[in-house]
């Protein structure tokens, strides 16, 4: 299977909180890095998902959010790390975040104008955020 979504993150299952629509779904991405996904219960059924199972996490650029210093925010998904590369654009710029534990990137779609106000530039420490809900699992 191909797919269009530009972040398509492995892990690991290691905990699913079942609640009475949805499922909090917990991966393990790297040794430092987690990512939670809200998903119905029937597609955690579907996909046959369990500790320790192996899956990818999918998210759409256009649904990453980039913050610098964040202090509170209500998004479960916060990963650390480090500009890699800005490829810019008219309107929108395409930013790559370098993760702090290790391996894996993580790409956004913002709008110049955020990543001037934000200071973006390669080498800067930033925060990519990803509401849970956003967060697509897959299986091979």
């Amino acid at each position: 299977m191909k797919i269009s979504t530009r972040n398509q993150l492995k892990g690991t299952v290691t905990s699913i909180k079942e609640g009475a629509i949805n499922s909090e779904v917990t991966l393990s991405i790297s040794s430092k890095d987690e990512i939670v996904s809200v998903s119905t219960n029937a597609s955690v059924a579907n996909l046959g998902l369990k500790a320790g199972k192996e899956v990818i996490a999918l998210i759409k650029a256009s649904n990453v959010i980039i913050g610098i210093d964040i202090k509170h925010i209500s998004a479960r998904n916060l990963l650390k790390g480090t500009v890699t590369s800005i490829v810019e654009g008219a309107i929108n710029d395409e930013v790559t975040i370098g993760l702090l534990g290790g391996g894996s990137s993580i790409t956004a779609i913002i709008t110049k104008e955020s990543v001037k106000n934000l200071g973006l530039a390669k080498g800067t420490e930033a925060t990519a955020i990803i509401k849970a809900s956003e967060v697509i699992l897959a299986t091979e």
